[in-house]
């Protein structure tokens, strides 16, 4: 599964997507990023603002963020 999403965010590198990050509650975070960098468990991504961001690929298949490309 891992493998999976790596490979998927592997091809979209420089782009931009949308994150939507389930904080729980019915309260969730949005984000327009770029997608950065992928290490071996998380990937690295750049808000609007200069700001990084990291996630793991494990919150992919959790459901905690939804990546719309």
């Amino acid at each position: 599964m891992i493998g999976e999403v790596r490979r998927k965010l592997n091809d979209y590198i420089g782009e931009k997507v949308t994150i939507k990050y389930n904080l729980g509650r019915n309260k969730y975070e949005k984000y327009h990023v770029t997608i950065k960098e992928l290490y071996e468990n998380v990937f690295l991504v750049e808000l609007n603002n200069n700001e990084k961001k990291s996630f793991s690929y494990t919150d992919v298949i959790t459901k905690t963020i939804k990546i719309d490309y």
